[in-house]
């Protein structure tokens, strides 16, 4: 089955009333744990931001937890693991201001893992590689939000 494109998606769900409407969304939360999400974040969360980045934090505090520090190899393994977390609850937002907060964030728990990361050259490439998207990320934003982030952005480059 060839999937339809987002315009004749867009123009088919505008013959739909709002019951039907309501089915379908039904019908896909169940079908994936990521239409769940995100259908739990467009409903509940995305009207208060900053609460919804704050329950992000706290859930990548407790990944973080739980990182098997015995290894180089399972720290980089569960590194990995929680950017992607990250970078999938960054999708829902879609907001520039999320993703920098979100991956500052990320970066200075990574940084905090001990034994340090500097002595590992992949785990140190997965932060320098965020260090770079959250360069890039801060020069979208209104130069007034660009002062704000670089500050924090300076206390990461510090190492």
């Amino acid at each position: 089955m060839k999937a339809a494109s987002v315009r004749e998606i867009k123009y088919e769900l505008g013959t739909k009333s709002p019951k039907e409407l309501m089915e379908l969304c039904l019908m896909m939360s169940k079908f994936k744990k990521e239409n769940k999400e995100l259908l739990t974040y467009l409903l509940f969360e995305a009207e208060d931001e900053h609460a919804f980045v704050e329950s992000i934090k706290r859930e990548v505090d407790d990944l973080f937890e739980e990182i098997n520090l015995a290894s180089y190899y399972y720290i980089r393994k569960r590194a990995r693991k929680i950017l992607t977390h990250i970078k999938k609850h960054i999708q829902y937002s879609k907001k520039k201001e999320t993703e920098i907060e979100l991956l500052i964030y990320y970066c200075q728990k990574l940084r905090e893992i001990k034994p340090p990361i500097w002595n590992y050259v992949a785990l140190k490439n997965i932060y320098e590689r965020q260090v770079v998207a959250i360069k890039k990320s801060i020069s979208t934003l209104h130069e007034d939000l660009q002062m704000d982030y670089e500050h924090d952005l300076g206390e990461l480059l510090d190492y």
